[in-house]
C-alpha cells in the first residue's frame, strides 16, 4: 500500500486576531473619482480621476494617479478585444440622445449623467483588473500607470523581473 504522508492532508494554521485584521497580502484598490469639466462650447470634456493602490506583485508601481476621458476607456475596451483572450465587460453607453442640440440641461454635462458614467466605469475598470489574465496586458499597465496613454504602444504581455 502507498505512502499514506504523501496523500495527507496539509492542516491549516489557525487564524489569530493579528492575522484577521492585518491588511490582506494580495489586494488591488481601484477608485474612478472627481470627475472635472474642461473646455466649453463643442470642446467641452469630461475626465475622472483614476486611483490605484495594489501589492500584487505584477505591477512595478504600488501606487498611482491618473486621469483619464471616457474615450481612454473605450480604448483600453478596445485593445483588450483585439489581444487578450478574456470576455471585456460593456462600458456604460455613450448616451447620443443626450448629445443633441436644443435641450433644455447640460447633456452628458449633467450632475446626475456624469455621476452616473463615473460608476459604470468604476464597474468596468474593477472588473477588467480583477481579472488575472488582464493584468498580464501590456495596455491594462498603460492605462492604470502612465500619465498618458501611448497609443503607439506594442502590445503583449508584462512580465515579472
Amino acid at each position: 500500500m502507498a505512502n499514506r504522508d504523501a496523500t495527507a492532508r496539509i492542516q491549516p494554521r489557525k487564524q489569530d486576531l493579528e492575522d484577521a485584521y492585518a491588511p490582506p497580502t494580495n489586494f488591488l484598490e481601484l477608485d474612478v473619482l472627481n470627475p472635472e469639466t474642461h473646455g466649453v462650447g463643442n470642446k467641452r470634456y469630461t475626465d475622472y480621476e483614476l486611483r490605484m493602490r495594489t501589492s500584487l506583485p505584477i505591477f512595478r508601481v504600488k501606487e498611482s494617479c491618473v486621469r483619464r476621458r471616457y474615450s481612454d476607456f473605450e480604448w483600453l475596451r478596445g485593445e483588450l478585444e483585439r489581444d487578450s483572450k478574456i470576455v471585456v465587460p460593456p462600458l456604460p453607453g455613450k448616451a447620443f440622445s443626450r448629445l443633441l442640440p436644443f435641450r433644455g440641461d447640460d447633456g452628458i454635462f449633467e450632475d446626475d449623467f456624469i455621476e452616473d458614467r463615473r460608476q459604470g466605469l468604476e464597474q468596468f475598470i474593477n472588473k477588467i483588473a480583477g481579472h488575472p489574465l488582464a493584468q498580464n496586458e501590456k495596455c491594462l499597465h498603460i492605462f492604470l500607470l502612465e500619465p498618458v496613454i501611448d497609443r503607439n504602444y506594442i502590445p503583449g504581455k508584462v512580465r515579472l523581473t
